[in-house]
């Protein structure tokens, strides 16, 4: 079962030099402790010169507060969160420009009870923001969606940072321009206090949508991804529900839409409560055009139960769904992608027995497959525990997400 959209239950260092707070009147002017007066000028001025500032956050800094920051903060300016737990420090982020970025030692931020407007950690409105090298911890609100972090529009960029322990990891609204961009980060543990449907990932009805190099797992009753985008790019990502997890769907693509997978290794633990590792189209067609392709990745069911390495509703598709699915690599009981109407070829299966998803060499096939065209041909893999590695122009492909780079000798 999957819940409504997400749209229907939302509301919607120092003072760098050059930048005097008599012209900056919503600023006020905050004497830095000694220790900041020794911080070089050019480090308070970010890479786009006098105009935009760095703003350095937590203890001894000028701004002690991240909720401080979010207030002072203009347009174009870099906000640095120093090490540390911030504890019920949550922000509205308004700005049209803007990069947050954690130094050091990840800071992690920890809901510790408290969610800006009664929402998540952080909330992302209308602007084009960056987000690097931070935790999100423990969000909890009473209506059972509280997020590490709420996008309502814009642009939103998540690199390299880590989102545990939240009813929703990511929760956005339904914005029809809206772009959200994760790489390199993790999802994990899911709430299991009662929490209806902790979606580690719930992306509501935005344009764009994409996701690669990066880790999730250990869900509860919601899914690892589901996304209600108009399109949708999944890659090179180890979505991982074993040995623990009780996750439903793995992916779920509800409202139909473009979605792409290219080089995932996907595995749906034996605690699942349903038995589809990827679905599509379950609440009907939202958008004009409804296609899914599917290329080099590795599907894995670890029950002793059959699953469906991919689920369609057909019938709730009027128009139809153009399947595409190449070299890609099933493991373990279930109804194959070759049942399904649609383009196939070369995608194969490793029988129960043959594999263990504890040991990732177990699930690579050394089974030739010829080269694929660009958007399906895989241009990296995932690289544990987090990220990406590029395969060579000249890479001899397999079936399956996992591949054998061959370095040439010295």
């Amino acid at each position: 079962k999957t819940p409504p959209h997400p749209g229907g239950g939302l509301s919607t260092s120092s003072l760098p030099a050059g930048r005097a707070p008599a012209a900056r009147p919503d600023r006020p002017s905050m004497r830095p402790p000694a220790c900041a007066l020794a911080v070089p000028l050019a480090v308070l001025l970010a890479a786009g010169g006098a105009s935009a500032a760095e703003l350095r956050v937590g203890p001894g800094e000028a701004i002690g507060r991240i909720a401080d920051a979010a207030r002072l903060a203009r347009d174009g300016d870099t906000v640095l969160i120093m090490p540390g737990t911030y504890r019920g420090d949550v922000a509205v982020w308004t700005q049209q420009r803007l990069t947050i970025r954690g130094a050091g030692p990840r800071p992690i931020l920890e809901a510790g009870g408290e969610a800006a407007e009664g929402k998540a950690i952080w909330v992302f409105r209308g602007g084009d923001f960056r987000v690097e090298n931070m935790a999100f911890r423990g969000a909890r609100v009473a209506a059972g969606n509280g997020a590490g972090i709420r996008f309502e529009s814009g642009r939103l960029q998540i690199e390299n940072c880590v989102f545990e322990d939240n009813q929703k990891g990511i929760l956005t609204a339904d914005s029809p321009t809206a772009e959200l961009q994760i790489r390199d980060s993790v999802f994990r543990d899911a709430p299991r206090d009662g929490t209806p449907l902790p979606h580690l990932i719930y992306v509501g009805r935005i344009a764009r949508f994409g996701i690669q190099g990066s880790a999730l797992g250990n869900g509860y009753h919601g899914h690892l991804i589901k996304s209600r985008a108009a399109y949708s790019e999944v890659r090179y990502n180890r979505l991982d529900d074993s040995p623990a997890g009780e996750a439903a769907y793995e992916v779920e693509f509800p409202d139909g839409g473009v979605a792409i997978m290219v080089g995932n290794l996907i595995v749906q633990g034996s605690r699942s409560s349903n038995a589809a590792i990827v679905a599509y189209g379950a609440e009907g067609a939202h958008w004009p055009g409804n296609r899914l392709s599917m290329a080099h990745n590795t599907l894995v069911n670890t029950a002793p139960h059959a699953a469906a390495f991919l689920r369609i509703w057909q019938d709730r598709l009027p128009g139809g769904v153009e399947l595409v699915t190449r070299t890609n690599l099933e493991a373990g009981r279930g109804t194959g992608l070759d049942s399904l109407p649609g383009e196939h070829g070369g995608n194969r299966r490793l029988p129960p027995g043959r594999f263990d998803p504890a040991r990732p060499e177990s699930l690579r096939s050394d089974e030739p497959a010829a080269p694929l065209a660009p958007p399906l041909r895989p241009t990296a893999q995932f690289s544990p525990p987090l990220g990406t590695r590029t395969l060579p122009a000249e890479h001899r492909w397999t079936v399956g997400a996992l591949q054998t780079v061959r370095h040439a000798p010295h």
